[in-house]
């Protein structure tokens, strides 16, 4: 049973020396995790320990390797291969949308300009997670030049495959789904509206996933999926189906920046300063290969902005440190002024 999900030695290694029943979290929806054990399909819940960490990426997401009590309730996550967060800059933490996943459809619409930007910070973030991302284009039915929507996508996801895709003509489909051969775990993300849920459908052969029309003033699809779920697949292998990924905020992705812009990174190699920020310093290969037409500037300047926002968030992270710290540091000080004046009151009642 196990084995259609991704159950492999890995797992079984790591689950050995835990107590309780091994399962892996195949649904969640309002709080309540769906997850499928040796002897089937469970509805459980998070015990008090995982509900009040601190650290909310430390909590099962979809794709989890957990270990259920006597009482049927999550005590234990186990540690992943792979894990794909998305930044809340507000809160200055990170989400774990999905984990054990081997390789990460970035689904973008060819209905439409491509939004390079767009798909370059997707990227970073999947090469953040640890799986092996894949460009998928869909609704290749509604462009006039595939190939040169391809030509286009190609330059900024340098080393990842590009597969088109048409979903309601059947283009792609099968090479989709042989991805997951080998008991391999597959995730889409992807904005709102770009037909992840329509290919999920098509790759499985069925109506699982709600699919909405597209609005004919912005061509933007509703958010018809509204919790992660994963589907077995024929092959062997499962597929997560993310809700699509409205805002894309960053979190500490420096591997996945040096992935996804690995031309630019090579080319900096060349450049006179280790920390040239190819803006302004004298002999810097980057602006140089800019003015020869190799690399498109827009793309050297997603990547300056990438590493600024990265830059800010360490800067807003240490600052928020220091407050914790800080607050600690006067709640210590409270502690022992209450618990002196607590053995003075004492003293002065034994006196007495």
């Amino acid at each position: 049973m196990l084995e259609t999900f991704g159950w492999n030695d890995r797992i079984a290694a790591l689950a050995e020396d835990r107590a309780g029943t091994a399962a892996r979290v195949t649904r969640i929806d309002r709080g309540v995790y769906t997850v499928m054990t040796e002897l089937g399909v469970r509805a459980t819940t998070l015990a008090g320990e995982l509900k009040d960490v601190h650290d909310p990426t430390r909590r099962p997401t979809i794709g989890d390797w957990v270990m259920l009590d006597a009482d049927n309730v999550i005590r234990d996550v186990l540690p992943r291969s792979s894990v794909f967060l998305r930044g809340d800059s507000d809160k200055l933490q990170a989400q774990a949308v999905a984990a054990n996943v081997d390789i990460v459809f970035v689904v973008h619409a060819c209905d439409g300009p491509p939004n390079l930007r767009r798909l370059e910070r997707e990227l970073v973030l999947a090469h953040q997670s640890g799986a092996e991302p894949v460009v998928v284009l869909s609704k290749i039915d509604q462009c006039d030049d595939v190939a040169a929507f391809v030509a286009q996508v190609a330059t900024c996801a340098p080393g990842s495959s590009v597969v088109p895709t048409g979903a309601t003509i059947g283009v792609g489909v099968a090479a989709l789904a042989e991805y997951g051969s080998g008991g391999r775990t597959l995730a889409f993300i992807g904005a709102s509206g770009v037909g992840k849920s329509t290919l999920v459908n098509a790759i499985l052969g069925s109506e699982v996933q709600a699919t909405g029309a597209i609005r004919e003033y912005d061509g933007r699809g509703r958010h018809t999926t509204s919790a992660r779920s994963m589907f077995p697949l024929k092959s062997g292998g499962v597929l997560i189906d993310t809700p699509g990924l409205r805002s894309v905020g960053m979190w500490r992705s420096d591997e996945g920046i040096a992935a996804a812009f690995q031309d630019i990174e090579e080319l900096s190699s060349g450049c006179r300063f280790s920390d040239c920020t190819h803006d302004h310093e004298p002999d810097c290969a980057v602006r140089r290969a800019v003015e020869m037409g190799l690399v498109d500037r827009d793309r050297v300047g997603n990547y300056q902005l990438l590493q600024a926002e990265l830059d800010q968030l360490d800067d807003e992270a240490e600052a928020r440190k220091r407050v914790v710290k800080q607050q600690q540091r006067v709640a210590s000080k409270g502690q022992k002024a209450m618990a002196t004046l607590r053995a003075e009151d004492r003293d002065k009642r034994r006196d007495h």
